[in-house]
């Protein structure tokens, strides 16, 4: 029995800044980060988006594009790292959306849950929802990765930025892609990318030496949260590197499989924290796996010469290209990246036409802390009847905000949205007097 993505939709940003806006800005040439890095515009949350909305406006696309009934949806897995309650999951925020559109209580019998581990928390949704599936062959389930990457003002990663949500539905005979059992997995516990809970004490905020009440607080040591990760960007590098190495040859052991992985498969599709990252990493696997290329330890360069040859070069442009060019439009969006990427390849493919039916498909996931997972899909025959692939017309209709219009939303200024709400979820309000409901979140569809 196969089991798989049967249908795809997102929800992404309406606005965006324009990376040679940033770049000019910040005292960077453009051409660093558009002809380096593959970056062209950075998607940016408006005033009322952030990851619930995300999700939510996707799943309801989701649903509405399948005109399916929520009594048929067994469950909605989310995959995130930017979770708006240290209690209360993503998931409970999205039926309790939908349920304003399609009726009270017409998910009661839905299963929900948030899988958080960095970047590949939305993999670890779908595989989870993939083993139900080959369970219960007749349900149909929804697996949501939706974040806000963001980073610190003038900090390194700052123009890596992004945010939206990809939704999945997951059934048996799926009409897109067919997922293989293996997987190679690589784990370790590093701190190459992390967001800690964070502490001052009422001293340092109050100047004095008392420990009075303050807003409710009764405790000394005041804990607070960051959006913005602190990270090293060289070293999770490295550790991106270990990492899918690591899981790509463990896959090559598990599914038993002695030639060049890589060669079976039509396109790559790995976690894109940044547009060029996959073509520059992938390049030691390229190169461990190439039998006519002897590594020399010794050799420092020698990587970096097989990344610039025109052999891998044409590799690239086959294999990994077309995950790109969503990536460069949009930013980083965390765990919904790579599949991002899916949607890129899908909709680069079924533009041009291209036959990829019963192509295979190299996953290629990674999330600091750190684990990355390496698995394989098969191209489904009604693939091209499967969904609207309609991302790269979406992205085109984006709208420019400048910078100062960039910094004010980035410092959480701006009071009124760039762009009004439209036959969308959005936030209204967060509760701020009602003791006992003090920081809910009020969503409304407008």
């Amino acid at each position: 029995m196969k089991v798989g993505i049967d249908s795809i939709s997102f929800d992404l940003p309406k606005i965006h800044l324009p990376i040679k806006t940033l770049a000019l800005n910040r005292n960077i040439e453009p051409d660093k980060l558009i002809n380096g890095l593959g970056l062209h515009k950075m998607s940016f949350p408006d005033v009322h988006q952030d990851v619930v909305t995300f999700a939510s406006n996707a799943v309801l696309k989701l649903i509405k594009q399948e005109q399916l009934q929520p009594d048929e949806i067994a469950r909605i897995y989310v995959g995130s790292e930017s979770g708006v309650d240290s209690s209360k999951p993503i998931g409970s925020y999205i039926i309790q959306l939908l349920e304003q559109k399609l009726g009270t209580g017409s998910f009661k019998n839905c299963d929900l849950t948030d899988i958080t581990f960095a970047c590949i928390g939305a993999v670890d949704a779908l595989q989870t929802t993939l083993d139900f599936i080959r369970l219960n062959p007749d349900k149909k389930a929804i697996v949501v990765a939706t974040d806000n990457a963001k980073y610190d003002l003038k900090s390194s990663g700052e123009y890596t930025q992004g945010a939206g949500a990809i939704a999945l539905l997951i059934t048996s005979n799926p009409r897109i892609i067919a997922f293989e059992k293996e997987t190679g997995v690589s784990s370790q516990g590093v701190f190459d990318f992390f967001k800690p809970r964070r502490s001052i004490s009422k001293n340092e905020i109050l100047n004095t030496t008392d420990n009075p009440e303050w807003f409710g607080i009764l405790e000394n040591e005041i804990s607070f949260y960051k959006e913005q990760p602190v990270f090293d960007g060289q070293y999770s590098n490295q550790c991106y590197i270990n990492r899918i190495t690591d899981a790509y040859f463990h896959y090559k052991k598990v599914s038993n499989q002695k030639s060049a992985i890589y060669q079976n498969w039509e396109n790559i599709l790995m976690h894109l924290p940044y547009c060029f990252q996959a073509r520059r990493t992938f390049v030691e696997i390229y190169a461990k796996e190439n039998p006519f290329i002897k590594l020399d330890p010794t050799d420092v360069n020698q990587i970096k010469s097989i990344s610039k040859s025109d052999a891998y070069l044409e590799f690239v442009t086959k294999t990994i290209f077309p995950s790109e060019i969503a990536s460069g439009q949009v930013g980083n969006m965390y765990t919904g990246s790579i599949f991002l990427g899916l949607l890129s390849t899908l909709s680069f493919h079924y533009q041009n036409d291209y036959d990829i039916t019963n192509k295979k498909f190299g996953f290629i996931a990674y999330g600091s802390g750190s684990k990355a997972k390496v698995f394989e899909g098969i191209v489904q025959e009604n693939w091209k009847k499967a969904s609207n692939f309609q991302i790269f017309e979406t992205l085109s209709k984006s709208i420019e905000i400048d910078f100062d219009t960039y910094i004010s939303l980035h410092k959480k200024e701006l009071k009124k949205s760039v762009l009004e709400p439209k036959n969308e979820f959005y936030l209204h309000n967060i509760e701020t007097e009602k003791v006992n409901l003090i920081g809910a979140r009020y969503y409304y569809y407008k």
